[in-house]
């Protein structure tokens, strides 16, 4: 279990991007977590979402920081820095604050997945698209949600709503094996009885339109 109360690393976000006066929010595990109110396991990075294009915004906005890109232009264990390139998608960002101890870190943790030093400050920045004011959740079949429906505040801080986690969770591995994976499973379980009816019949369209033959498709029903 996570060393990190449930309200630290969203303080500590929070605060980072306070004067980021572009949209971004919390998502993945902690974003999870946020919605239970509790931790429920160890999380190895805090994942925050960024449009693609506000990279340039985002790159100005951690100036100093020891930052590591991986877009389909550049091989996936490059440690060479982010030097504010535009990065074409699917794209994110290993970060962490300057310094060179933070450097070797945040190195490590791109050689080796699954090292981070799970003190807090180990940041993956996934870069995603947007339509107007509505989040490209996938863009063929397209699926795309309002963006002041699509993030929600928790913790005094902007994160993925519960349908828009529980869809990339049944959608982004497919075909990789042991997919669904057995912490979607998990997240999907305790995070569908707080769905809305509305909010659980717009999941189960999205989920549709990538696999119609989806295991939770089911228990989304009715």
């Amino acid at each position: 279990m996570s060393s990190l109360t449930l309200e630290q690393p969203f303080a500590w976000i929070a605060g980072l991007m306070s004067s980021f006066n572009r949209p971004w929010f919390v998502c993945g595990g902690w974003a999870v977590d946020a919605w239970l109110g509790q931790v429920t396991r160890q999380h190895g990075d805090l994942d925050i979402t960024v449009f693609q294009d506000d990279q340039r915004a985002l790159f100005d906005h951690l100036a100093g920081w020891n930052l590591i890109a991986h877009d389909p232009n550049v091989p996936g264990a490059s440690t060479e820095p982010w030097d504010g390139r535009i990065l074409d998608l699917p794209a994110h960002i290993h970060a962490r604050p300057g310094g060179a101890r933070n450097r070797e870190l945040v190195e490590a943790w791109v050689r080796s997945p699954g090292s981070q030093s799970r003190d807090g400050q180990d940041l993956e920045i996934i870069l995603n698209e947007r339509h107007a004011d509505a989040w490209l959740l996938s863009r063929e079949p397209r699926v795309s949600l309002p963006f002041d429906s699509a993030v929600l505040t928790a913790l005094e801080a902007p994160v993925a709503a519960p349908e828009t986690l529980m869809f990339f969770k049944a959608t982004a591995y497919r075909g990789v094996p042991g997919y669904p994976r057995a912490h979607d499973e998990a997240d999907f379980r305790a995070l569908a009885p707080l769905l809305s009816v509305e909010r659980r019949a717009w999941l189960r369209d999205a989920i549709i339109l990538i696999d119609p033959a989806h295991p939770w498709l089911d228990q989304l029903a009715g």
